[in-house]
């Protein structure tokens, strides 16, 4: 039930909450109406069943919580006859210009008075529900300096429907903004990336995109970002995401261009700035100019925290030769990580090593 009750959590989360915002026009009441509901779903579900409509159900359960906590104060006692039309029906929207709620609430969450990194912070949460945590890993920064901001998705990582959640809306924005090359680029990149989904894992065990059996691509979403990111390309686009869905296009191909790759990333970093993007580039060029190449660039970032810099220099290091090091970098990539199948990967890493097995040691070092 535990299980049951968490996939509705990710499912129905963002639209509940989007919907709730939109007609109490109140960020916090609906939060706490959306939370309250969940809870009651808790207590109750267990005992009674998953009811047909759990979505329907959780609306009720929120909003007769937002009735009473208005009822109970009087400051809001304006936003009472809007919550009543609500129970009548639901609140009418401009679908001309919104086909969902949640896209409207993506444009209110990315308000220009915030931070960019707040607009994105605060999409993320309200939209999906992650941790402070999972927002402060996401930005590589310390979890204290996201602790305003509150989050949405790792659906690359695993969960399926947000993954899927996040493409109709990138669907839904292309439409929307038709003539913003950075759009395409990033529904392109989201589709190139989650046509490789299925291949992502075999028995629940992580596949590095070298290792991947590439029949269980998705051509077709692969065929449709390549359409997304020629759109991009014909608007003008040389944009962050427009890069990223480029080398995304090109790590579809067979064999992979790494010079191509290597220089994609280092146009992206002159971008971006981004130490990870960098790290990308290490990466790239390892394949293009040996290993000792890369791990050239990899010993000058600062990303000690981050463990795909210590996975990706443990993997430089095998492929060298230099064992113990190796075997040191791999461990640090273990105590950083807290996802299931990553893990299992590096121990299998470790165990190959204590094994002295070196067939991995000519595995693509692309992450997934």
């Amino acid at each position: 039930m535990v299980t049951r009750l968490d996939q509705v959590f990710r499912a129905e989360w963002g639209r509940i909450l989007a919907t709730l915002i939109g007609f109490l026009g109140d960020f916090d009441l609906a939060e706490e109406a959306a939370q309250e509901a969940f809870a009651i779903a808790a207590d109750r579900w267990p005992r009674d069943g998953v009811p047909s409509n759990p979505r329907a159900w959780l609306m009720t359960a929120a909003r007769n919580h937002a009735t009473d906590r208005i009822r109970r104060n009087r400051v809001f006692a304006a936003k009472f006859g809007l919550l009543a039309a609500g129970d009548r029906a639901e609140v009418p929207m401009n679908t001309t210009t919104f086909p969902d709620e949640r896209l409207e609430l993506i444009f209110t969450c990315c308000h220009p008075a915030l931070a960019i990194e707040a607009q994105v912070a605060l999409t993320l949460r309200t939209l999906g529900g992650l941790t402070t945590d999972e927002i402060a890993r996401a930005f590589l920064v310390p979890e204290r300096t996201m602790a305003l901001y509150l989050i949405f998705n790792e659906g690359y990582g695993g969960r399926d429907e947000l993954a899927a959640e996040a493409v109709w809306l990138g669907r839904a924005l292309a439409e929307l903004l038709s003539d913003d090359p950075e759009v395409h680029g990033l529904l392109a990149m989201m589709l190139l990336h989650d046509s490789r989904r299925e291949a992502r894992f075999s028995d629940s065990e992580l596949v590095l995109l070298g290792d991947q059996d590439r029949s269980r691509w998705n051509t077709e979403l692969i065929a449709s970002g390549r359409a997304e990111l020629d759109r991009a390309l014909a608007l003008g686009g040389r944009g962050p995401y427009v890069l990223e869905a480029a080398i995304a296009s090109l790590h579809a191909d067979v064999p992979c261009d790494w010079a191509q790759i290597a220089a994609l990333y280092g146009e992206l970093g002159r971008l971006t700035g981004s130490p990870v993007v960098e790290l990308n580039r290490a990466i790239a060029i390892a394949e293009t100019e040996g290993p000792e190449a890369g791990l050239r660039i990899v010993d000058q970032l600062g990303l000690d925290d981050f463990r795909y810099l210590h996975s990706t220099k443990a993997e430089l290091l095998r492929r060298l030769g230099r064992i113990d090091e190796a075997r040191d970098a791999y461990r640090r990539a273990r105590q950083l990580t807290d996802d299931g199948a990553e893990r299992r990967f590096l121990e299998r890493r470790l165990t190959e090593l204590a094994g002295g097995a070196d067939d991995a040691a000519n595995s693509g070092l692309t992450l997934t």
